[in-house]
């Protein structure tokens, strides 16, 4: 490199402080830590003069700081955009793409956790945990024999999406109780979903077999809607719904409306469209939904190894390797036209 230190910039802090650390500790790329009560003007004057932007998660990003179009356009040193997480739907890769900005993200760093939490809102719906845990403070005495549950033994579960996460629901699933595991993954052939514990099948027979039904693929415009009223009307009515993955790629009108007619048993809903959800929204009023604030992938472990991780690939990236979670592999080559303008050497090629 001709001397010049890359900068990365990122808003208010990162998810653990390990990412800081290490990155001050290595020393060969400047930080800006940046803050969104600072006047616009001067955050995007900040951000002109980065190469690398470290993205905050949707339901803390800020706008007008989420990676549209306008943003890439606006910004045009920038050579790479990183996620915090897996989920990268904050970022517009296409425009990155055309602008020669590579995407990465931190796919698998919380993939375990995750897939404790699918799995955990299986079996909080089935037990009936939270219903009975409600019915119990409400009422004082209780019916016991008014709530029995189902085991996860022996049931089926299809599986939208067998990637770090969803093969790990798998092996939980088949491993720890015993299920029948279907999947549906467009992007894998069937030897694939095979090593990976699961059974390929279509979507529409996925829905009409599970017993339960857990997203695990990112949100594309290909996912966004992908359960509506004819996927919830396919399911069987003593089914559970859960989605980890990302808001919107469930209908929440249409799931709402499958609750209330009794087409499914109920849904683990770890994510909204909007988050936080408002306190009147029409999925929070039914006893047979669990829902949470989008925590499947927060754990203590889990924000340490996404930081350590995503500090570990910007270093990798400004020393001119391909990094190892790169989302838009199309932005490489003039990725690195910009990238030896920018710092007088050129990167690796990509190697298949």
């Amino acid at each position: 490199m001709n001397g010049q230190k890359p900068r990365v910039t990122y808003f208010e802090k990162w998810v653990d402080p390990v990412a800081v650390t290490r990155l001050e500790e290595e020393g060969s790329i400047d930080l800006i830590r940046q803050s969104y009560d600072d006047p616009e003007a001067l955050n995007r004057e900040l951000m002109d003069t980065a190469q690398g932007y470290q993205i905050a998660p949707r339901v803390e990003l800020k706008a007008p700081w989420f990676a549209d179009a306008a943003f890439v356009a606006r910004h045009p040193a920038l050579l790479a955009i990183c996620s915090t997480g897996s989920g990268y739907d904050v970022i517009d890769v296409e425009a990155c793409t055309r602008a020669g900005i590579v995407v990465c993200n931190q796919a698998g760093t919380n993939a375990q956790p995750v897939a404790e939490h699918a799995v955990a809102l299986m079996l909080t719906l089935s037990k009936r945990l939270v219903s009975t845990d409600r019915a119990l403070r409400r009422q004082g005495r209780v019916e016991r024999f008014a709530y029995p549950g189902n085991d996860l033994f022996g049931k089926t579960v299809g599986i939208v999406g067998l990637g770090h996460i969803g093969r790990r629901v798998a092996g939980i699933c088949r491993n720890g109780f015993g299920m029948t595991v279907l999947a549906c993954d467009p992007y894998l052939p069937g030897d694939e979903i095979a090593a990976r514990g699961a059974t390929e099948t279509t979507f529409d027979t996925l829905l009409a077999r599970s017993d339960f039904v857990s997203v695990n693929c990112p949100r594309t415009a290909e996912t966004l809607g992908m359960f509506g009223v004819e996927a919830f009307a396919a399911m069987k009515p003593s089914a559970y719904f859960i989605n980890t993955a990302r808001g919107g790629i469930h209908d929440e009108t249409a799931l709402a409306a499958a609750l209330r007619a009794g087409s499914i048993a109920g849904a683990g809903l770890d994510v909204f469209l909007e988050e936080p959800p408002a306190q009147d929204h029409p999925l929070l009023a039914f006893d047979n939904v669990v829902a949470n604030p989008h925590i499947a992938g927060l754990t203590h472990e889990s924000l340490y190894t996404m930081s350590a991780e995503a500090a570990a690939q910007w270093i990798t990236l400004f020393r001119g390797e391909v990094p190892p979670r790169l989302i838009n592999p199309a932005a490489w080559p003039k990725f690195c036209d910009r990238f030896e303008a920018a710092f007088g050497s050129r990167p690796a090629a990509l190697t298949n």
